[in-house]
């Protein structure tokens, strides 16, 4: 059944950090599961839209909207404008970045570029669409953390520090919002086939892995489509591994 179901009108998804890889994994299976969804990247607007256009396929609403999530001040104008169209009811905060290095050589620049792009973007992107939530009395908000923000990394002090920030914002925000119907989860995803795996020793990673494999963005994104729908109502607060027992 869509997630639409007990609403007149379709629900409206935005999906940060989605033109490619896990985000656009979730883009295409929240679409598929009725919603309308806002795909946002910071500068790959051409994959954007070929990922919108095939998405509309589905006969859900499939909009484009770039901006930086670093940004506060262009982030807030982008989500004023969404919400001048509608409600968001479901918001993926997919948006990041990886500046890995031994800690010993990390550069400034690598920490707080990290740190911004995934703590700094879940408040400018989480904070002005909250409060909506909580005033139509339902929402979904799913954070996609990392392994790395649970067990820590070799190489990525900045990653595993934001991603770890991340968890404790989702259940510090999830005891805020619960008695309104707004749900807020992180999703932990572990070694998955994506771009961001170029250039790693994947053979030597596996061995680490009890599954022995990668995981998909698609195994990755049901997941956050389960959260963001009806049937994960009694679910918030939560971290939820996808890493083949990683962790």
């Amino acid at each position: 059944m869509p997630s639409s179901s007990s609403l007149s009108a379709p629900r409206r998804a935005l999906v940060t950090g989605a033109s490619r890889g896990i985000g656009a994994a979730i883009a295409r299976c929240l679409a598929r599961d009725g919603l309308d969804v806002v795909i946002n990247c910071r500068s790959q607007v051409e994959r954007a839209e070929a990922l919108a256009a095939d998405l509309r396929v589905t006969g859900r609403r499939v909009t484009v909207k770039p901006f930086d999530v670093t940004d506060a001040t262009a982030t807030r104008a982008a989500l004023d404008e969404l919400l001048a169209e509608g409600p968001i009811d479901v918001l993926v905060n997919n948006a990041g970045v990886v500046r890995d290095a031994p800690f010993p050589a990390m550069k400034r620049e690598a920490w707080t570029s990290v740190l911004s792009a995934t703590l700094d973007g879940f408040f400018n992107v989480t904070q002005p669409l909250v409060m909506p939530m909580v005033t139509r009395r339902w929402g979904r908000i799913v954070n996609i953390s990392s392994i790395s923000g649970v067990t820590g990394n070799r190489g990525q002090v900045n990653y595993a520090a934001a991603k770890a920030g991340l968890i404790g914002a989702t259940k510090a925000l999830s005891l805020e919002v619960a008695r309104r119907n707004v749900t807020v989860n992180a999703v932990a995803p572990g070694l998955v086939d994506t771009e961001m795996l170029e250039g790693a020793p994947v053979d030597e990673l596996l061995k680490l892995v009890p599954a022995r494999r990668l995981g998909t963005p698609e195994e990755v994104a049901e997941l956050v489509a389960f959260l963001a729908s009806d049937r994960a109502a009694y679910v918030t607060g939560q971290a939820l591994g996808v890493s083949g027992g990683l962790g």
